[in-house]
């Protein structure tokens, strides 16, 4: 019965929203893309990546770009931004690797799909929280880095 415990698969299903912004044009006369299609572009890469790049621990089982691009406006800005929504289904080994998946910029939501309950020992717990520090240590060290350029 334990063993049974330990071995239940982790599904989960994320959302991504990927930004979009407009880049002023290199010519006078041809503008740069609209934001949108840089929306659009981005999203593709990065999924392609996230499908292509292997993840020890983690399957992607479904990949959904059927969500419709849609735009707000950005106050900080002061301009129209594009997200376009990506819907990933992925099979964990461990609760851990959620973790890289919810730190990304363009995480939003996070649906568990299997199993109904979780039950973890006091050291999948210690693991868990050491990875999200971690990953919160990583993040925040590349924003330091990024604001110095």
């Amino acid at each position: 019965m334990a063993e049974e415990r330990i071995r239940k698969k982790i599904r989960l299903k994320f959302r991504f929203d990927y930004r979009g912004t407009v880049r002023p044009g290199r010519f006078l006369f041809w503008g740069g893309k609209s934001t949108e299609r840089i929306a659009e572009e981005t999203r593709e890469q990065q999924i392609a990546l996230l499908c292509n790049v292997p993840m020890q621990g983690v399957t992607i089982e479904e990949v959904d770009l059927s969500h419709d691009i849609y735009r707000i406006y950005d106050e900080e800005l002061g301009t129209e931004v594009a997200f376009a929504p990506a819907e990933v289904v992925v099979d964990l080994d461990s609760l851990e690797e959620a973790i890289g998946f919810i730190m990304r910029e363009e995480f939003r939501k996070v649906e568990v799909l299997e199993p109904g309950e979780f039950d973890l020992t006091r050291y999948q717990l210690e693991r868990l929280l050491f990875k999200f520090n971690s990953e919160l240590r990583s993040f925040l060290y590349s924003l330091q880095n990024s604001r110095r350029r």
